[in-house]
This record gives structure tokens, C-alpha cells and sequence, in this order.
């Protein structure tokens, strides 16, 4: 259940950040990737914090690099 919270609340802060009028496509990619990361982290670890953590660095970096490129 608390898996589930925080995923629900980082969708929620992602929804909300892609709202403001001058957010970059780096800043929308790095929010992308590090749900993404997050999610697939916290899966392939098994609900590990450590994945989760890992997970959402890696996404949110590799998110921030694509949405520099189409910047």
C-alpha cells in the first residue's frame, strides 16, 4: 500500500510541474524518467528502497539528457 502512495504522489508532482508555463523539456524529461526509473527500480527490485532510489537517479538523469536534446 505505501508502494502505491508514493508512486500516486509522484505522478501528482510530475502532473503538476508539467503545468508551468515555462518548464523546459529537460525538466519534463528528467520528472519522466525518474517516475519511470522509480517504478521500474522499485519492480525489478522487488519494493527494494535501495532499486527504488537507484532507479529514480538514473531515469531522472537519463530523462534530462534526451529532453536537452530536443530542447
Amino acid at each position: 500500500m505505501k508502494r502505491l502512495a508514493i508512486i500516486i504522489l509522484t505522478a501528482a508532482c510530475s502532473i503538476a510541474l508539467l503545468g508551468c508555463d515555462d518548464t523546459s523539456k529537460a525538466d519534463v524529461g528528467m520528472v519522466g524518467g525518474a517516475v519511470a526509473g522509480g517504478v521500474l527500480g522499485s519492480t525489478v527490485g522487488s519494493g527494494s528502497t535501495a532499486a527504488t532510489i537507484g532507479g529514480t537517479l538514473v531515469g531522472g538523469y537519463v530523462g534530462r539528457q534526451v529532453g536537452e536534446s530536443m530542447d
